[in-house]
């Protein structure tokens, strides 16, 4: 078939690209560390005991909690040496995934983190409003029972909003950037808790718990770095 003018511009410009060298650089992303904490049962049942009877005889403040059991900020000065174990664990993790500006550049590990944390226990119901951490660098949680999670949908996960609002999502929704870490542009991504594990997430980041609907009690510590 003779080749016209219009077939010889459009095969002309036909333009293919190198799979090989195309890159999807990853920009402004935001760290959710998840670690799971070795053997953490022993530490688990004296935390667990410790604040349970902590409940027993103090009411609970009321903040971003609808519903449960949250202690105030003063958790380092009657958890006893559980709790100061598991707060230098998590000194010792934010120091992992922190640097500070030197006059040589980047130097790896933390400043002196001062630190405040509180107790939450929640059952049937109960959850926690959005909200975010101020005057802090680090946020965490440690489940020491996340309760029943496991099988049928007892709700209760953590829900971590996106730090750009709907902007992403703001034109079409119903568009999706297919890229890993993507998908959830403009929403929310969500963290099933666990047992016996510590996540760390920047202290501004916006996030709530969805309503539990477990029969057993859930119990966790949440903490804030600051210098």
């Amino acid at each position: 078939m003779p080749q016209t003018a219009e077939t010889f511009e459009r095969d002309r410009f036909d333009i293919g690209f190198s799979r090989e060298d195309t890159e999807v650089k990853r920009l402004f992303p935001t760290p959710f560390v998840v670690a799971p904490v070795v053997d953490y049962e022993a530490l688990n049942a004296q935390l667990a005991r410790i604040i349970l009877e902590r409940v027993k005889g103090h009411a609970s403040v009321q903040r971003s909690n609808a519903g449960g059991w949250q202690s105030d900020i003063d958790f380092p000065d009657w958890a006893g040496p559980p709790g100061e174990a598991l707060l230098t664990a998590a000194r010792r993790l934010a120091d992992a995934f922190t640097a500070v500006d030197g006059e040589d550049g980047l130097e790896m590990g933390g400043p002196e983190w001062k630190v405040n944390a509180w107790a939450n226990v929640n059952g049937p119901g109960d959850a926690n409003r959005a909200h975010h951490h101020p005057a802090a660098f680090w946020s965490g949680v440690y489940w020491v029972d996340a309760g029943q999670v496991d099988g049928a949908d007892c709700g209760g996960q953590f829900e971590i909003q996106d730090p750009r609002g709907v902007l992403p999502a703001f034109y079409a929704p119903r568009v999706r950037y297919a890229i890993a870490g993507c998908l959830s542009a403009g929403g929310e991504d969500f963290f099933v808790p666990r047992t016996g594990v510590m996540v760390l997430f920047p202290a501004w980041m916006v996030h709530a718990v969805r309503a539990y609907s477990g029969p057993r009690r859930r119990i966790s510590v949440a903490f804030n770095l600051s210098i």
